[in-house]
């Protein structure tokens, strides 16, 4: 062993702050090379970064969100806080989502959307056919 705790073990805040920058850096139409090489670290720490198998320190993700034009918080944005801590849950689900072409492309896309009741019905029709499946 490494010393460093399986994927499955790493912090939720770590996952949901990777995949968070992995979505952001898709968005913006980067490759992990790019933004590696931007930020001065290799390609096999963004991978890292974005599993949440490593912690990104303070002034990495500084730099991170000023490639990404993004505000730091938006790599904070959506987590939500419990009584036992942050809700792993979501981060897990978020990992999940963008670990898949359709959901990289869903969360390019559904911004895109202006009209917040557009964005409603496309919700509404997700878990409806959600729902039918199971």
């Amino acid at each position: 062993m490494n010393g460093k705790p399986p994927a499955d073990l790493a912090h939720p805040v770590d996952l949901y702050v990777g995949s968070r920058l992995r979505i952001r850096r898709k968005v913006m139409g980067l490759s992990q090379t790019q933004v590696a090489v931007a930020l001065g670290i290799t390609f096999q720490q963004i991978q890292k970064y974005e599993r949440g198998s490593n912690r990104i320190s303070a002034s990495k993700l500084f730099d991170a969100a000023r490639l990404l034009q993004a505000p730091v918080s938006y790599f904070f944005e959506g987590l939500e806080e419990t009584d036992d801590g942050p809700d792993d849950g979501l981060a897990r689900r978020m990992t999940e989502f963008v670990s898949t072409p359709e959901g990289l492309e869903l969360a390019a896309l559904f911004p895109k959307l202006d009209d917040r009741r557009l964005r409603r019905r496309v919700v509404d029709l997700v878990r409806a056919m959600v729902e039918e499946t199971h």
